[in-house]
């Protein structure tokens, strides 16, 4: 059997708001439904995000009427071949002789399409918002999975061998619920209740006050686009901050769009010559961290919970990157690297960038004199110390926000819990020395 397109779904596993639909009705009714198991893309993911996505694949395929083609190899070989072997004219999101039609993208505004009034991109995250919401969006598009004719591929002739949806992988994580109906499950119970005290409770680990969508927001199972049009009858401070959140996914997806080699590499490359620890010590201190053992409670809470759920709070991200970076002087990428192996809603963009922010290397980035106190920020932001007792069991016992600082407890460091492994005003006073070797380079 045939097709008229194929319909090749990457990062928006929905079948609602999907103007890709519509724009392959305009080729005819019959499209194929292709997802390729990219090992480019598969081979850094952690197998909690790697799960999930095989999850949200089971739930598309359970839309599309059990007519989802699931394939693996390298896209631009397999996806021109898949076209060829069904007759398509046209491939919604690959080369060869067929036309590759891009419609949309994960964003609410693609990269590339916010810009200064010169053309040039925006390095700097306040003007790039107000330009952003000057440029606006697109309202939902009314698709579902009936607006085209999918065909059954198993009636498909040549091409790559269909394989099925990989079984989930050992995950000791607790991961969230899979698919697009899970994902507006979620959002319309934020909109309900929580957006209204978002911008009090966004920073309070303690609270259910995030949204939770940014796993959905990853993989598509919901488009900010969408999330926007219902904000759109909200009119609280609240809601507009949760509004700027989406903003700053754009805008880390537009830096990275601009400058790829930030993924990896310092944008602001004076800080090439800031020094960071090495050797057996340095690796010692980063196991130290990953294990949530670094004798700071609410820099162990947050790693734990990052072992726990694959998720961790985005305060907690800012903490414990700080502490990473200004505290053990290791380098932001390999926390980053540590957060995409774990991280059920890791995202490059919002990751990489999320990491440069803190360290100071990025665009729009904290001053890099900026140096979160672990103590201080769990007294501020977990100030009953609830969600420390909640992921640090070795401190279940210890009462009120007295849990930050164990070692001045009466009876000492409760069993089973480690020494702080630096002093961090000592280790604050060699971060800023060390940032001194940046300054010197922009001279």
């Amino acid at each position: 059997m045939g097709a008229d397109s194929v319909v090749w779904f990457r990062r928006d596993l929905r079948v609602r708001d999907q103007p890709t639909f519509l724009a392959a009705a305009d080729s005819g009714p019959s499209a194929l439904a292709l997802f390729v198991l990219d090992p480019a893309l598969l081979d850094p993911s952690g197998p909690a995000r790697r799960t999930f996505m095989y999850r949200c694949l089971r739930s598309l395929d359970e839309a599309l009427g059990g007519k989802l083609l699931v394939v693996k190899g390298d896209p631009a070989e397999v996806v021109p071949r898949i076209a060829g072997s069904v007759g398509a004219k046209t491939v919604h999101i690959a080369a060869d002789d067929r036309e590759l039609v891009r419609t949309g993208s994960p964003y609410a505004v693609a990269p590339g399409r916010v810009t200064k009034d010169d053309g040039d991109p925006f390095k700097v995250f306040t003007p790039f918002r107000r330009a952003w919401a000057r440029h606006g969006w697109r309202g939902p598009a009314d698709t579902s999975a009936s607006t085209l004719d999918w065909i059954d591929p198993s009636d498909k002739d040549g091409g790559p061998r269909a394989v099925r949806i990989p079984d989930d992988e050992t995950v000791d994580a607790i991961l969230p619920d899979p698919g697009e109906d899970a994902a507006h499950h979620q959002w319309k119970a934020f909109l309900s209740d929580a957006v209204d005290r978002y911008g009090d409770d966004r920073n309070r680990p303690d609270v259910e006050g995030t949204s939770r969508m940014s796993v959905y927001l990853k993989w598509g199972c919901i488009h900010p686009r969408t999330m926007l049009h219902d904000l759109s009858r909200k009119r609280t401070d609240s809601a507009e901050t949760y509004r700027t959140e989406l903003a700053w996914r754009d805008f880390y997806g537009d830096v990275l769009h601009q400058r790829p080699d930030s993924a990896r590499r310092n944008y602001d490359r004076s800080f090439d010559a800031l020094p960071t620890a090495s050797g057996e010590k340095a690796y010692e201190l980063l196991e130290a961290w990953q294990e949530g053992r670094t004798g700071f409670p609410i820099v162990d809470a947050g790693m734990r919970q990052l072992r726990d759920q694959a998720w961790m709070h985005n305060r907690l991200r800012m903490i414990v990157a700080s502490f990473l970076v200004k505290d053990l002087h290791l380098p932001w990428w390999w926390g980053a690297r540590h957060f995409m192996q774990l991280l059920v809603d890791g995202d490059l963009a919002s990751n990489q960038h999320g990491w440069q922010w803190t360290a100071g290397s990025g665009t729009d980035a904290a001053p890099y004199f900026r140096v979160f106190n672990p103590v201080t920020q769990g007294e501020r932001f977990d100030p009953d110390g609830d969600y420390v007792r909640r992921f640090v069991p070795e401190l279940a016992d210890v009462p009120g926000k007295a849990v930050h600082q164990p070692w001045k407890l009466p009876d000492g460091i409760p069993a089973g819990y480690p020494e702080p492994i630096v002093d961090h005003k000592a280790e604050r006073e060699e971060a800023l020395a060390r940032y001194e070797r940046v300054k010197a380079a922009r001279r």
